[in-house]
Order: C-alpha cells, then structure tokens, then sequence
C-alpha cells in the first residue's frame, strides 16, 4: 500500500489512471490557490467573500498537508529514502519537498505562537504553491536538470555581469559626480544606471551630460548586449543537449519496439 501510495503521489507514468487523476486535480488546486491570491488583493471582492476565502483556504492547506505527510510516510519505498528515519529526513531537505512545506507553512506560523504581523509579512511564500507544478511537469523538470547542468558556467557569467556592473558604476561615477551630484552621488547610487543601461532598458531617468561620460556609457552599452547575452548562449545550448539527449532515450527497435536508450 505505501508503494502504490507513493506511485500515485509521484508524477503519473504512462497507463497509470489513479497517478493522473490524481496530478490534475492537484495542479487544478494549485491554480485555483494562486486565482485566490490574486482576487485578495482586490479589497472589495476579498472583503465580500472573506468566509469563503477562508474556507477556501483551510480546505487546501488540509489537502497540501496530506499531501507532504503522505509523501514523508511513502518515500521509504524509493531507493534513496529507504532508510526509516534518514531516508525521511533526506527527503524532507529536497528542493521540491521544501516547496511543499513552504506551502503550508504560513497557515501554521500563527499556531505556533508566531507574531502575527511576521505571519502576515510570509504569507506571501503561498506562492510557493505555484511551484509545487514543478513536481508535475516534465517541462519544468527538463528545466531545472539544464540549470544544474550548467550551474558552473552560470555562475561564472553572473559573477562577470556582477563585476561588470561595479565597473560601469564606479568609472561613470568618477565621470559624472560634478556635473550630476544628485544622480551619480555615490557608486551604489550609479550601479541604478549600470544596471539599467547593461540590461539595454534604459529608463532615462538618469543618463550622462558630459562628453566624457556619454563615450562611455556607448562602450558599456555595447558591451552589456554582449555581456547579458551570454548566459542566453549557455542556456539555449543546454536546452539543445537536453532534448538530444530526450529523443535519444525515447529511441526504439521497430522490430520488438524494445527502448534503445543512450
């Protein structure tokens, strides 16, 4: 029973009718939850139908709850939790079972004897309900396996855009501090301009005046288009390696229709 339990809990294989059902009406609550959010910031229709917000929300956070204790009480059947106690406590510390938990979370914090206004200030991690369709998407999981696969070359491209960034800021504040002493007062008060000029939005609100600092806010421009265009590069070649590597494992004999795999 607690391996069907958990076949059903995980996302749905092929053939398998209780693990589908079981995705849709999840991620139909999911999106019902992030529909309820939205409508509660519209104060005349939260206040209308506070109760059935409410109601609304103790019935998902009683069937999220379940969910995650389920999935605690199940995990042993799988190979990497196998073990009663670390298998469930390594559970636990996975990405998409902290989301679970994130979700619910909130609800609770008053309960535990947490100041209401810092209970308040989180319930905004119900967003974390959004992510909780991770679990169930193929599409999504095929995303996070290209970010860890290239979380190396991802780091290194954030931490050039980060020292591109105090560079842009430092040198145009040098540039412009006398001219403009309310805009480009300090470097962190540049880095606003930097930022916005290296991502190629350029809201205008702050630009350089002098010669000097107009020829260098044309070199940094160009280098940003090139700079924020690399981690677009390494992602858009993961995501080719990654549907290669799909099709090669869907590949199959067309004589007993046996999979190929790799």
């Amino acid at each position: 029973m607690k391996k069907r339990f958990w076949e059903i809990l995980d996302l749905a294989k092929p053939g398998d009718r209780a693990s589908r059902a079981f995705d849709i009406f999840i991620l139909t609550l999911i999106a019902l939850n992030v529909a309820a959010l939205v409508l509660e910031s519209l104060k005349p229709i939260y206040e209308k139908a506070l109760k059935l917000f409410h109601a609304f929300e103790v019935l998902s956070v009683a069937i999220f709850t379940v969910e995650y204790l389920a999935r605690i009480w199940s995990c042993t059947t799988s190979a990497r939790f196998a073990s009663p106690v670390r298998g469930r406590l390594h559970f636990t510390m996975t990405p998409l079972a902290l989301v679970d938990l994130f979700a619910i979370l909130p609800f609770y914090l008053p309960f535990l004897g947490v100041d209401l206004r810092f209970a308040r200030a989180v319930r905004l991690t119900r967003l974390f309900r959004v992510m909780k369709v991770a679990r169930y998407s193929e599409a999504l999981r095929a995303f996070g396996r290209v970010f860890a696969a290239k979380k190396e070359e991802l780091v290194v491209a954030v931490f050039l855009m980060g020292l591109l960034v105090l560079f842009a800021s430092s040198i145009m504040y040098f540039a412009e501090n006398d001219a403009q002493p309310d805009h480009f007062s300090s470097i962190p008060a540049a880095m606003w301009w930097a930022v916005a000029t290296l991502t190629t939005v350029g809201y205008g609100d702050v630009c350089p005046v002098t010669p000097l600092g107009k020829a260098i806010a044309s070199v940094i421009s160009v280098l940003g288009i090139a700079m924020f265009a690399l981690p677009t590069g390494i992602l858009g070649a993961a995501f080719v390696d990654e549907y290669r590597s799909q099709k090669r494992d869907q590949r199959v004999c067309p004589h007993c229709g046996k999979r190929l795999g790799k």
